[in-house]
């Protein structure tokens, strides 16, 4: 058996690259000797650290914990350092169980979405209270309300998200529906779960006309003036501002034949 190894046999031997050998021996963990042409040799002491390196890295150790557990090595540090790892890797699955559930909810929105829709058709349904968070904001394109939902999202990043949800909308502002504008909006908000006690607003309950549809937006300033008349004509009275909520907006697809888009009117008989 060699009593020394170059530089380059190690690196073959433990497929760690030339320049990290370097810097092991820069931050003091390798220590090799130098023969009279002034090249590294590696002798046994610098292999057994190397093996503790190696599966240490691929216990996702970080080189400053490794250079810790070398200089000071004991059973009881051994198991210290064990279980220090454990109690990350047991953080690790408990974060990857929370990711797998919000993605299993995420598909289930966009699967809820195009489940069971009438297209382009009106309907009166009735809705319970629902909880809301809301920003005000007058914004006259999408692209604007794409900005205040994103500034909503911003101020409770750690818990509304936007890809994959189909609880974000608008509301429209009737104001300027009578001036026959459609596409000025006054606020954005994200439907809350019922028991969220993180609201600012409440949705009242009660009976809404609804009608969805796929496709551009655009398209809302043909349906809402046909929901209008029916209203109108049902003998009903508009009691707010419309809403807008997107099922499936440009967070999922970027083909705008793919949006969906709900159009809710709440009214009352007069």
């Amino acid at each position: 058996m060699k009593n020394y190894y170059t530089i380059g046999e190690i690196s073959k031997i433990y497929d760690i690259g030339r320049d990290s050998l370097r810097y092991y021996e820069e931050i003091g963990i390798l220590n090799p000797s130098r023969d009279k042409n002034g090249y590294r040799l590696y002798k046994m002491q610098d292999i057994w650290k190397l093996n503790v390196i190696k599966d240490l890295k691929n216990l996702d150790f970080t080189m400053k914990q490794i250079k810790k557990y070398l200089d000071n090595r004991t059973v009881d540090s051994t198991k210290a350092i064990l279980n220090s790892q454990m109690e990350l890797i047991d953080k690790k699955i408990r974060k990857l169980k929370e990711t797998k559930r919000s993605m299993d909810h995420r598909l289930q929105n966009i699967e809820n979405a195009h489940k069971d829709i009438k297209l382009n058709t009106m309907k009166l349904i009735y809705l319970e209270e629902r909880r809301v968070l809301k920003l005000n904001g007058k914004v006259s394109r999408d692209e604007e309300v794409d900005f205040l939902i994103k500034k909503l999202q911003k101020q409770y990043e750690d818990r509304l998200y936007l890809f994959g949800n189909n609880n974000i909308g608008a509301t429209v502002s009737m104001e300027y529906i009578k001036k026959d504008i459609y596409n000025l909006y006054e606020s954005v908000f994200f439907l809350l779960d019922p028991w969220d006690e993180s609201y600012n607003l409440i949705l009242d309950e009660g009976c809404y006309l609804s009608l969805t549809y796929r496709g551009s937006y655009e398209q809302s300033k043909m349906f809402i003036p046909k929901m209008l008349e029916y209203i109108d004509n049902k003998k009903y009275e508009v009691l707010s501002n419309p809403i807008e909520i997107y099922k499936i907006d440009i967070h999922e697809t970027s083909c705008i034949d793919e949006f969906i888009t709900e159009i809710q009117i709440p009214i009352r008989k007069k």
